[in-house]
């Protein structure tokens, strides 16, 4: 069990999935025969780490994973597609393929199925993360054996750094907006042209205008950071985005 198999094939494993109203069979050669594929896996969708930080951080380095060679990026879970797809939407994390693996055959196949039934979750997979070519496994990043879900190496930023350590790392970009400005509409616009990812926070859904005032100082939208700094308005968002 967690035993490390860098060198092996990944399972030969379908996976039912449901895209749109048709159940679709996913094999593991559609998915890793002739690509470079980043997975990482982890106990369940809708969970505390892996909503706020594994998947979120994936989906944020995929571009710069993608400009080093990585042609996908796969989350597995041991769940059913139905959640799966409702998680990947609630995170809006369209760089992010999903694969439910359901009834844990791919997991156990790993060697990475285990038991959490203390938590009521019952069979899971252990969390970990792998760097697959041609559907053999070059480098597994495998969370210590220790009690609970630890959080430590199967991390987008240790995946990057092992695929190159000289990767620029792309700036972390929050865009306060509000539903149906015209000028926000412009600078989300501006910013998804350029290839720039940024975390969307919606007045009246996700904060207020106090907040907004309280952490910029204005109260109209759009306002943009970057890496924590107040850069300003939709001419900033847009003069940022084509720079």
């Amino acid at each position: 069990m967690l035993d490390n198999i860098e060198g092996q094939n990944v399972p030969n494993v379908t996976f039912p999935t449901r895209q749109g109203d048709e159940w679709v069979n996913v094999t593991t050669d559609e998915l890793f025969k002739g690509k470079t594929v980043v997975v990482f896996a982890l106990p369940g969708a809708f969970t505390p780490t892996c909503s706020s930080t594994h998947l979120p951080r994936y989906n944020e380095l995929a571009g710069v994973l993608k400009k080093n060679g990585v042609d996908e990026i796969v989350c597995l879970s041991v769940n059913d597609t139905f959640v799966m797809n409702a998680w990947l939407a609630d995170q809006e994390a369209e760089n992010i393929t999903v694969v439910p693996d359901g009834s844990g055959e791919f997991s156990a196949g790993m060697g990475m199925l285990v038991d959490k039934s203390e938590i009521g979750f019952g069979k899971r997979s252990w969390r970990y993360s792998m760097l697959v070519k041609d559907g053999v496994i070059e480098k597994m990043f495998i969370e210590p054996n220790q009690p609970g879900d630890p959080f430590e190496v199967s991390d987008a930023d240790t995946m990057l750094n092992y695929i190159n350590p000289n990767a620029k790392k792309p700036a972390a970009v929050t865009l306060f907006t509000k539903p149906g400005c015209p000028f926000c509409a412009k600078a989300k616009a501006a910013l998804k042209d350029n290839g720039i990812g940024f975390e969307e926070v919606v007045l009246g859904t996700d904060a207020t205008s106090v907040t907004l005032k309280a952490v910029s100082g204005q109260t109209t939208v759009p306002q943009i950071f970057v890496d924590g700094k107040h850069l300003g308005d939709s001419e900033a968002a847009i003069a940022y985005a084509n720079s």
